[in-house]
C-alpha cells in the first residue's frame, strides 16, 4: 500500500468514526447494507474469498446457496463496522441490552475463581461489543492485543478506540505481548483474544472443516503455563438489534504429553468449538482472507 492510500484509508476511517456514530441508528442500518450490497455486486477479492470460505463451511452447498451467504455475509460484516463505528457513542445501558450470552456462567465462575481467564473467540459478529459488555455488564476489564496496522496512525485509531471501550490493547508484534498476557493471567485477570487466523505463519496445524489450517498457539500455550481457564465464545446476529453469543466449556489442559502434544489438542478443540458456532450460523463469520493451507499455497493464485 503506497502512502497516499495509507493517508486515504487512515481518513476513511476517521469519517466513519466522526460521523457514523452521529447517525440516527435506522440510518447507519440502512448506510451499512447499502455498502454491503454494493461491494457484494461488485465481486472483489474479498467477496470472493468470503464465498470460497463459506463453500468449506458449507460443503453441500449449491452456487446459488453460497452467493446467498456470502451476501448475507456481507452485511453482517458492515453491520460489525457501523456497529463499532456507534459503539463509543453508546451509553453503558445500551451495550448491557445490546449483546444476549448464552451459558455465560462458564465466564462469570470462572472470572470468580481467581485462575485467570482466556476467552478466545473466531471472527464472528462483533467482537468488539462483546468485549464491551464484558466491561460495562460484568464490570470486568480485560487485556487483548491488535494487530499491527498501517498506516501507523491508523493503528493508534484501533488502539484509542478499544482502549475507550476498557480494554489493554498490546500490539500483536514486539514479543512482549505474551508475557504482559501471562502476568495479567496469574494475576487473576481476563484475556481475549481472536484466535481462528495464524498471523505468524508458525502456528498450530488443526483440522478446520475436515481441512488443515494452522490457528495461533497463544491461547494453549497461556493456559498451560499460568493454569488460566480457557473458554472459546462464538457469536452471531438474528433480525433483532442485539447480538447472540455463547460461551462454551472450558478446554481442558491434557494431563499427559509433552507442552507441544498438549497445545495441539488444545488448539483442535478450539478449532472444533469455533466450527460448531460457525456451522451454525456461517454468514455471521468474517473471515474475508485465505484461512486453509491449501489457499495459502503461491501456486493456487491471488486470494
Amino acid at each position: 500500500m503506497s502512502s497516499a492510500q495509507e493517508r486515504l484509508t487512515d481518513a476513511l476511517y476517521g469519517l466513519g468514526w466522526g460521523a457514523v456514530k452521529k447517525l440516527p441508528e435506522p440510518v447507519a442500518v440502512r448506510l451499512g447494507r447499502t455498502i454491503a450490497d454494493l461491494a457484494w455486486k461488485r465481486r472483489g477479492k474479498g467477496v470472493q474469498r468470503l464465498e470460497s470460505n463459506y463453500a468449506r463451511v458449507v460443503p453441500d452447498a449449491s452456487p446459488e446457496r453460497l452467493a446467498e451467504l456470502s451476501r448475507a455475509g456481507m452485511r453482517s460484516y458492515l453491520r460489525y463496522w457501523m456497529e463499532s463505528f456507534r459503539l463509543p457513542a453508546w451509553s453503558a445501558d445500551r451495550v448491557k441490552a445490546g449483546f444476549e450470552p448464552k451459558d455465560v456462567h462458564h465466564l462469570t465462575d470462572a472470572i470468580a475463581s481467581d485462575r485467570g481467564v482466556i476467552l478466545a473467540l473466531p471472527h464472528m459478529a462483533n467482537w468488539d461489543l462483546a468485549g464491551a459488555w464484558v466491561t460495562t455488564k460484568l464490570e470486568t476489564p480485560f487485556t487483548t492485543v491488535a494487530e499491527r496496522l498501517k498506516p501507523e496512525t491508523l493503528y493508534d485509531r484501533f488502539v484509542a478506540y478499544r482502549e475507550g471501550l476498557g480494554m489493554e490493547v498490546l500490539p500483536h508484534s514486539g514479543g512482549t505481548a505474551f508475557g504482559t498476557l501471562a502476568r495479567r493471567l496469574r494475576d487473576g485477570g481476563l484475556v481475549c483474544l481472536v484466535a481462528e487466523r495464524d498471523l505468524s505463519a508458525s502456528g498450530v496445524e488443526v483440522k478446520f472443516f475436515g481441512e488443515p489450517t494452522r490457528m495461533p498457539a497463544g491461547p494453549a500455550l497461556l493456559a498451560q503455563q499460568t493454569g488460566a481457564l480457557l473458554l472459546p465464545v462464538t457469536l452471531w446476529y438474528d433480525d433483532s438489534p442485539v447480538m447472540k453469543g455463547r460461551v462454551h466449556p472450558p478446554v481442558e489442559v491434557p494431563e499427559s504429553g509433552d507442552r507441544a502434544e498438549k497445545t495441539s489438542v488444545i488448539t483442535q478443540a478450539l478449532a472444533d468449538a469455533f466450527a460448531t458456532g460457525i456451522a451454525d450460523h456461517p454468514e455471521d463469520w468474517h473471515m474475508l482472507q485465505r484461512l486453509w493451507l491449501a489457499d495459502l499455497d503461491p501456486s493456487k493464485g491471488p486470494s
